[in-house]
């Protein structure tokens, strides 16, 4: 039990830290048998980005950057119809049997969901969500990094068996010196945090069988009665999912994805991670090769969690108000992999003194790095990492945050906004609450507030162009309408997109969008010039913006242009990757360069 006198958040700083230097030590060398994973698996949505994320993992390996004998693999969702992080996860038992044989029933194996598309944190949309950079670390850590880091104890505690997690999200927790998480039930195990019951309406909530210890502890053991996916606040207390203080529980749950939690306020037990058993992974293989393909999405965390525990019941099974899009196989696929599931256990490991992070959305992105949030304080965050940049400014909390970037010396950069793998020059004024990414601006540019701008480098017909997105961080580029007429509802930093598309020159037509012509949005909206150097994409976006924000015209009408959408089937990944390499061995020079001039 962690001591009386250290507080939560310092107990869990120290649980962090102690994580992170202890994997810094196994980086780029060999692991001993049982010292880590046996195999690390990433998905990926389709081939261009399965090539994207191999190329990633094998410059990290290249750099040392990652412990080294491990297994690091990509898994491709086969083509077709969308099937969820539940039929991604069939995919990779396949895979794995393809590979291995018997051999993976001794193995301990990782798998990070990491197949989506990005759309809430489109910097994120071309090189992949595990490998989203983070203000800390030299090298800087990535996601992939830092889930090694936080689930270093995990393998030499755990049976044979696969441990399941996403890639945008961040669990951080503090249990006592001698105490270790083990992983060695039969059936499924899975983490549990304490959240607020605004929190528990977009997670999953775990009913816990009753229990007989009245003692507080960091870390408890308890079986689940019925998983809860995404409950109204109603349902958690028809199923008696709340707990109330004046129990043993008192402690502060401030941060992370919970708002503040005071003492006197009802909580529940929220789903990040789940681990398991071999024999678990194989009676899923089994049913997903009797079934041949898969046509529906299926949610490894509903539609499997659901099934499990004494009080499950198929009532969930034709429940679709949390799924995006109803297929006519879903309820019948979910009842099918209920009666599976049917009666096998689902046990929790209750972390009392624990913070779920989500790191998916702009707004999540700005927050935690700019503000003082307590996973900037636990981390150790920094707002300059690993970069060449100006002093930083502090206003009301916030500050701005540089990585792996080189700013002139009279840059400006607000605070609230982000800088990653830049190069900004002397005239460059940043607004706050801006997201700059891969980007390379060196004329006198005043980017708006609130702006969101990252660059990629794209491969067509066999020469090397750029493109830049550029739109509002608050704009919703998931929302999308049916026809041609009701793009009017579609908004552009706080702007009618039609407006926009005067403002433009662009006319309404079917060609303005690419893909599916029943569902037009701003991802898939063709307003982005392709241009023959990353400075003038990055010009011409900003022109962009500040033509919407000031209302006056910028014609695209001479580019030719592209959607979001297709900037990622068109994306040079080995272009983006060395150009970040570029700033990396500048700002490596320089610093080498300060310490002989200082020593």
């Amino acid at each position: 039990m962690a001591s009386e006198s250290v507080p939560p958040s310092a107990s869990l700083r120290e649980a962090t830290q102690r994580k992170l230097r202890r994997f810094s030590e196994l980086r780029g060398k060999p692991v001993a048998a049982g010292e880590f994973w046996d195999i690390v698996a990433i998905t990926a949505a389709d081939e261009k980005q399965e090539f994207a994320y191999k190329q990633q993992l094998s410059e990290k390996l290249k750099k040392k950057e990652l412990p080294l004998g491990v297994q690091y693999h990509v898994f491709v969702d086969p083509a077709g119809a969308k099937i969820g992080n539940g039929g991604s996860t069939f995919c990779v038992l396949q895979c794995l049997e393809k590979l291995y044989g018997d051999k993976w029933n001794s193995f301990t194996i990782l798998l990070i969901h990491s197949g989506g598309y990005s759309q809430r944190l489109p910097n994120a949309s071309a090189l992949g969500k595990i490998f989203t950079a983070l203000p800390f670390g030299k090298p800087i850590y990535q996601m992939l990094e830092l889930k090694l880091a936080m689930y270093i104890d995990f393998p030499s505690h755990m049976n044979p068996g696969i441990l399941v997690t996403c890639a945008d999200d961040i669990e951080l927790y503090s249990i006592g010196e001698s105490e270790y998480i083990s992983f060695d039930k039969p059936g499924f195990t899975a983490l549990a945090h304490p959240s607020s019951l605004t929190v528990g309406t977009t997670h999953g909530v775990f009913v816990l069988e009753p229990s007989n210890c009245l003692e507080y502890k960091d870390l408890e053991y308890r079986c689940c009665h019925r998983f809860l996916h995404k409950p109204s606040i109603e349902k958690m207390h028809q199923f008696d999912a709340v707990y109330r203080p004046g129990s043993f529980l008192q402690r502060d749950f401030s941060g992370g994805d919970t708002p503040s939690l005071k003492l006197e306020s009802e909580f529940v037990y929220t789903d990040s991670l789940f681990y398991m058993d071999h024999k678990s992974a194989k009676k899923l293989l089994a049913f997903y090769e009797k079934i041949g393909t898969l046509n529906c999405e299926i949610d490894a965390y509903g539609d499997f969690l659901q099934a499990l525990g004494s009080g499950a019941t198929a009532e969930y099974t034709t429940n679709t108000s949390n799924v995006t899009k109803e297929e006519s196989e879903l309820v019948d696929m979910r009842q099918r992999i209920f009666h599976l599931l049917k009666g096998m256990s689902l046990n929790v490991v209750v972390l009392n003194n624990s913070r779920f992070y989500h790191i998916g959305t702009t707004e999540e992105y700005l927050f935690h790095f700019t503000s003082h949030s307590s996973l900037k304080s636990e981390l150790g965050l920094q707002s300059i990492a690993f970069s060449i940049s100006p002093a930083i400014l502090e206003c009301s909390g916030n500050t701005s945050c540089i990585i792996q970037s080189v700013l002139d010396s009279r840059c400006s950069v607000s605070p609230g906004s982000v800088v990653e793998y830049s190069r900004l020059g002397p005239d460059v004024s940043v607004g706050e609450n801006c997201i700059i990414s891969g980007s390379y601006i060196m004329t006198r540019t005043i980017l708006p507030a609130y702006s969101f701008v990252c660059s990629l480098s794209l491969k067509m017909n066999g020469h090397l162009k750029y493109s830049t997105m550029a739109f509002g961080v608050q704009d919703n580029l998931k929302k999308n309408v049916k026809k041609l007429s009701d793009i009017k509802s579609l908004q552009f930093f706080g702007v009618c997109f039609l407006s926009c598309l005067d403002i433009w020159n662009l006319k309404v037509t079917e060609e303005l969008f690419s893909g599916n012509k029943t569902c037009l949005s701003l991802w898939s909206a063709r307003i982005f010039p392709i241009c023959s150097s990353l400075s003038d994409s990055v010009t011409i976006a900003i022109k962009m913006l500040n033509a919407v924000q000031n209302k006056s015209t910028f014609s695209l009408k001479n580019y030719k242009l592209l959607s979001i959408e297709e900037m990622l089937i068109y994306k040079d990944v080995e272009d983006m990757i060395t150009y970040r390499e570029q700033i990396f061995l500048e700002i490596t020079l320089n610093r080498k360069q300060s310490d002989l001039e200082t020593s």
